[in-house]
């Protein structure tokens, strides 16, 4: 009961960790086509992995050709017919064999045959027998590296009198980049002495640690042994264990039992997808070091284009100030004139025309007078020259922010372009449109808001003038009738005889109307100013309303300008922004993948761990 409950756990166990694998391969397989620099053979070797719990556990024989893989293979699986031998190669197929309960073979496919044998050994374990590493068809030695990555033990299979060539030393080697286990096969041990089989032996373990710093396995073999004590009847035991195969046969039942077989088959496409992830972590680091060079790039453009921004604001704060200073010197002029207007000098001149609109005399001159006095005191003091200045300075900003755009946007395209051609060939190759110039350049923006600003000169200009000459026929309209009201009354208490100029109030009422008439006419200065303060407020208001109507329409014309400097740039920017984005992505994928790797390895060790202390118990 015990043992069904452990193997019950032991599969429980195994499914949990299969599918744990099964995902994060999944993962890594849809993370690697994305990967710049990683080929299709790491793709593939990641996807057989996929499947690879699903297959049993391979055993790989490698070697030169005529090393007796072939051979070997047989004598395990008690059949001298089993695989084809030869003193050439003869075969370029990789041979699957698997438990079957007759021998039939089946092409599956890529050059690999699956041969079905009813070998009980073959319950536990699947032998692969592979092409020649040096055989002369060159696709041979393709065709085993190609398969070595599914292997889950590699048995390397040498003659005892070419053991460890140099040849053999690279493979060795070749193979240990796999993380395979790799046990060393010394075949034809029966043509050497057992002095001589121990001298080989050393030396083959003596050049693997001072070469490759690394000790193998080494078994000694015979297949010729094999295969005779395969043949006699009954089974010739002794003649087995002279072979050196037993410990083969030990290996798979002894070391590999349940949990180690289990454990070796999870480890198998755990190693693979490592190793591939390994590649794959190095090449995006190695695409993100190249990117971190270019990184710099995007910051730039950035950079300038916050200081064509400020250049070009700069552009138009100037521009306004210009704009304020006609509106200031207008103001000074209009100022001026309307202060000559109102002097004392001017008073009568002014009731002289109050008296006029007040009787209605004023329209008999009507047609000789064309202008009206606000007008004529204006144009004395040139004071609309200012505001009719105006467009011209209006006019010059945009010249100057075009200028300015194409100026910058052709420095731009050279910047990109020298930047691009600097780009390694894989990234530039992922541009994504031209750089360079615009084939047209819009500037409505300015160009649409030319009637609202004549409408704010005209205001200056024909408006202000019309108020002003209203507010001045009200002025010495209202002077007139207090002057005409003021000598009316003295006329009226003269008549009347209601003074009595030999008393002193009565003198005295006299001098107080007197001075009402000439305070009348002395206030003339004072309302000069009030009407000039108010005439100044309105040229302010109409000075902000006019550069916030260019400001507006700077702004947009900036704005455009922007997007074309980033339009044509975008070309490369875009390109450094997605490939980084893209690079960190993957990163993080591959750092989170890793994570589960680890995680993983971490229950296999446990498996080991259990079975060592169920054996214990």
């Amino acid at each position: 009961m015990t043992v069904e409950n452990n193997e019950s756990r032991l599969a429980v166990t195994y499914e949990t960790i299969r599918r744990r694998e099964y995902e994060l391969i999944t993962r890594l397989l849809e993370l690697l086509p994305k990967i710049d620099t990683i080929g299709e053979d790491k793709v593939a070797q990641v996807r057989d992995a996929l499947f690879h719990a699903d297959h049993p556990f391979l055993m790989v024989f490698v070697g030169p050709f005529s090393s007796g893989k072939s051979s070997l293979i047989n004598a395990l699986v008690s059949d001298d017919d089993l695989l084809a031998v030869g003193p050439v190669p003869t075969t370029d197929r990789i041979s699957i064999l698997r438990w079957g309960e007759d021998i039939q073979r089946m092409d599956s496919g890529g050059a690999v045959e699956t041969v079905f044998c009813p070998a009980p050994m073959l319950e536990k374990v699947s032998f692969v027998d592979t092409p020649g590493l040096e055989s002369v068809f060159q696709q041979h030695e393709a065709l085993t590296r190609g398969f070595l990555h599914r292997s889950d033990v590699v048995m390397l299979v040498m003659l005892a009198t070419q053991a460890m060539t140099q040849r053999n030393l690279e493979y060795i080697q070749h193979l240990r980049q796999y993380g395979k286990k790799v046990i060393i096969l010394i075949n034809q041990a029966d043509l050497l002495s057992e002095e001589e089989a121990e001298t080989v032996r050393n030396y083959v373990l003596e050049q693997s640690q001072d070469l490759l710093k690394f000790r193998p396995e080494v078994w000694l073999v015979s297949a010729k042994l094999g295969l005779a004590a395969r043949r006699a009847e009954p089974f010739d035991e002794a003649l087995w264990l002279e072979s050196g195969l037993f410990q083969v046969e030990d290996y798979i039942d002894d070391q590999l039992g349940d949990v180690d077989r289990m454990r070796q088959k999870l480890q198998t496409p755990l190693l693979i997808s490592q190793n591939v992830h390994g590649v794959a972590l190095e090449a995006v680091k190695a695409n993100q070091a190249v990117l971190d060079k270019y990184q710099s790039i995007s910051d730039n453009v950035e950079q300038q284009l916050a200081a064509y921004k400020r250049e070009q604001d700069k552009i138009v704060r100037e521009l306004n100030e210009e704009i304020a200073l006609k509106f200031t010197e207008a103001t000074r002029r209009s100022g001026a004139a309307i202060r000559d207007v109102f002097q004392l000098s001017r008073v009568l001149d002014l009731l002289g025309r109050g008296i006029f609109d007040l009787t209605g005399l004023s329209r008999l001159f009507r047609r000789s007078d064309r202008q009206s006095y606000a007008r004529l005191a204006f144009a004395r003091y040139k004071a609309f020259e200012p505001i009719n200045q105006l467009p011209n300075v209006a006019d010059k900003l945009g010249p100057r922010l075009e200028g300015k755009d194409l100026q910058d946007i052709d420095d731009l395209v050279r910047y990109a372009q020298t930047e691009i051609r600097a780009l390694p060939p894989l990234i530039r190759s992922k541009v994504i449109g031209d750089i360079q110039p615009p084939v047209k350049y819009d500037r409505t923006a300015l160009q649409n808001v030319r009637p609202e600003l004549e409408t704010i000169e005209g205001e200056a200009r024909e408006v202000e003038v019309e108020t002003l000459d209203q507010k001045f026929r009200n002025v010495w309209f209202s002077l007139a009738i207090w002057e005409l009201l003021v000598l009316f009354v003295i006329i009226v208490i003269l008549v009347g005889g209601l003074l009595d100029f030999g008393e002193p109030i009565s003198f005295g009422v006299l001098i107080f109307l007197l001075l009402l008439g000439i305070t009348g006419l002395l206030a003339m200065p004072i309302v000069g100013r009030t009407l000039e303060t108010g005439h100044t407020n309105r040229l302010l208001r109409l000075q902000s309303r006019y550069i916030d109507v260019m400001t507006r329409a700077a702004d947009k014309q900036i704005d455009y300008g922007m997007r074309l400097r980033r339009d044509v740039v975008a070309p490369l920017t875009r390109l450094v922004e997605a490939q980084t984005q893209i690079q960190t992505e993957q990163l993080t994928r591959l750092q989170e993948i890793d994570q589960e790797m680890v995680s993983i390895e971490s229950e296999l060790s446990r498996m080991s761990k259990k079975k060592t202390l169920g054996m214990r118990g």
